[in-house]
This record gives C-alpha cells, sequence and structure tokens, in this order.
C-alpha cells in the first residue's frame, strides 16, 4: 500500500507523561496537527523518525504475533478502520497487514504501555502474521539462553 512517502511527525517527543492522572507536558516544539485525539498524541513518545514500537498480539490466546512501527497516522488508521495500518521503515510507505497475502489482522483493542513508547495492538489475526510465512514472526527462532530454576 504506497501512499505518502515519509511518516508524518507530527509531533516532538513529549517532555514528560500525559497519561491519566499525570499531569500533561507541553511538546518541546510546536507540532503539526495529529489525527489523534490531542491526550493520546501528546502522551505517544515516539522516536527519531516519528514512530513508536506496535507489538501485536492474538487477542484469545496471547500469542505475540510481530512487531511493526506506527507514526501518528499509521495508529489513527488501525483505531479507526478495524484493520492494522504499519509505516514500513524500509519501504517508506503506509501498508494494511493483508492487503497483498490476505492475512488479515482485525483489531480488537489497542493499547498504549506506561511510558507512552510502546503499543500493544490485540487482533483476530487471520493466517499466517509473517512475511515468511510462519503463525508469527517468532516461530522457529529461538535463542539459546541461560535459565533460572523458579523453584
Amino acid at each position: 500500500m504506497s501512499e505518502q512517502p515519509s511518516p508524518a511527525q507530527t509531533t516532538a517527543q513529549a517532555s514528560g507523561p500525559a497519561l491519566p492522572g499525570a499531569p500533561a507536558a507541553a511538546p518541546e516544539t510546536p507540532t503539526a496537527a495529529s489525527p489523534l485525539p490531542a491526550g493520546l498524541a501528546a502522551a505517544l513518545k515516539r522516536d527519531s523518525a516519528g514512530l513508536v514500537a506496535a507489538v501485536v498480539q492474538q487477542y484469545d490466546t496471547n500469542e505475540v504475533l510481530m512487531l511493526g512501527w506506527m507514526d501518528d497516522e499509521a495508529l489513527h488508521r488501525t483505531m479507526t478502520s478495524g484493520r492494522v495500518t504499519f509505516y514500513s521503515r524500509s519501504r517508506q510507505e503506509y501498508w494494511r497487514k493483508g492487503d497483498t497475502s490476505g492475512h488479515v489482522q482485525w483489531v480488537k483493542s489497542v493499547a498504549m504501555d506506561c511510558d507512552g513508547d510502546a503499543l500493544l495492538v490485540r487482533v483476530d489475526q487471520v493466517g499466517a502474521a509473517c512475511h515468511t510465512g510462519t503463525r508469527t514472526c517468532f516461530d522457529g527462532r529461538d535463542l539459546d539462553v541461560a535459565t533460572v530454576p523458579t523453584d
């Protein structure tokens, strides 16, 4: 899905959290119009490219499916369309999961973490979530790690 050539860098990094119960912090620099509600736009902490990590999880099994990146426009599309939209850092364009593969992600909920620097998108995944054809982007990619007994 080819649209805007670069992510909308719609707001500067917030200087503090604007989460419920916390004082809202004014952005360090003036911001361009964001399609998101003002409180959400102020609470998001984006990287230098204006993006935030979006962890995608199967809503009924809690299986972690993949990680993608969103700017304000991609998050807005995800929250209002019922389908997940990402911003491709390599192609520098928006893409909606399933448009070419048919492996659609139907949005069930979206949550922001306590720091505002990550999103959890709970979906009903149709087919494979990974572009390699596996159910998740983590299937068969376990790393050897030292573990500590929990007893």
